[in-house]
């Protein structure tokens, strides 16, 4: 607690001071300039800003009295609070200039074909879906998912599916496979699959 007398001074972590060894500009002060504030007219806008040092109470008092808006006229405030104030130049992002340019990254060595792998095996997968059936049926997303959970092509018919449907039953089901529960899980999925394709409209 301070003693009666004693003077409240910021701390170092007080936001905005800076220790610059100056006194405050404000007339008759001897305090330490620990805090700046911009000069309220006589720049010229095309000028770096301009600072004065002031004491903490001295630039209280300025930014009580400061006016941002203060020698403008209508049209300039209007400026000013425009949402977009600032955005005039065209950013480098949605500038046409260089628009012709590759990106930077087209020269980029992919020596184990780790990101071109990837992208070929997305483009097949692609392409698999939306291959169609040889005898016009229709399948839809949830139709192609269930295909591949059993491991059948687009072209399979209800036959096919009868019997890939029996033969991986036998192949997790703990009572066909000697008690093995390990493929609880890929059970229910082929047995979700089977129902979903058995009453779809390209297994009629």
């Amino acid at each position: 607690m301070l003693a009666d007398g004693e003077a409240r001074k910021a701390g170092p972590r007080f936001h905005g001071r800076v220790e610059t060894g100056r006194m405050c500009e404000h007339p008759g002060c001897d305090q330490p300039g620990e805090f700046r504030a911009p000069l309220m007219r006589g720049r010229r806008s095309d000028e770096p800003p301009a600072w004065r040092w002031l004491c903490l109470d001295h630039v209280r008092e300025f930014n009580t009295g400061y006016n941002f808006f203060q020698g403008m006229d209508a049209d300039e405030i209007a400026a000013q609070q425009r949402p977009y104030a600032g955005w005039e130049r065209e950013t480098r992002a949605f500038s046409h200039v260089g628009a012709d340019r590759p990106p930077k990254w087209a020269d980029f060595a992919d020596p184990l074909d780790a990101i071109g792998a990837r992208f070929r095996a997305r483009m097949e997968e692609a392409r698999a879906e939306q291959a169609a059936r040889a005898d016009g049926r229709p399948l839809g997303r949830e139709d192609r998912a269930s295909l591949k959970v059993l491991g059948l092509g687009v072209d399979a018919d209800r036959r096919a599916l009868r019997v890939r449907y029996a033969e991986l039953v036998r192949k997790y089901h703990p009572d066909r496979n000697g008690g093995d529960r390990s493929h609880e899980k890929a059970l229910q999925d082929v047995i979700a699959a089977y129902t979903q394709l058995k009453s779809a409209p390209a297994f009629a």
